[in-house]
């Protein structure tokens, strides 16, 4: 990560977004810093320079959840979302 970000610092300076949602702790952690925990920030509108952002879990640790908790875990991720969407303009 440490190689590519310089690179994706100046794609978010090109694109210049309004949100960015970060999906994971890698994802997280390397724009908020290692300290990020997915965890207890998840879903919370952060500020990342000129834009906001909202970190949540991946994708695919939703997939890797038990069968009894994968539709709380699914829920958790749309709410997380759609915190997100409410944030554009």
């Amino acid at each position: 990560m440490t190689a590519c970000h310089p690179w994706l610092q100046a794609e978010l300076r090109a694109v210049d977004p309004e949100v960015v949602v970060l999906l994971g702790a890698t994802a997280a952690q390397a724009l908020l810093g290692p300290s990020f925990r997915i965890g207890t920030g998840r879903g919370e509108v952060l500020t990342l320079g000129d834009a906001k952002a909202v970190a949540t879990v991946h994708p695919s640790a939703v997939l890797r959840t038990d069968d009894a908790d994968r539709d709380a875990a699914f829920d958790g991720l749309v709410a997380d979302l759609r915190v997100a969407a409410g944030l554009l303009r």
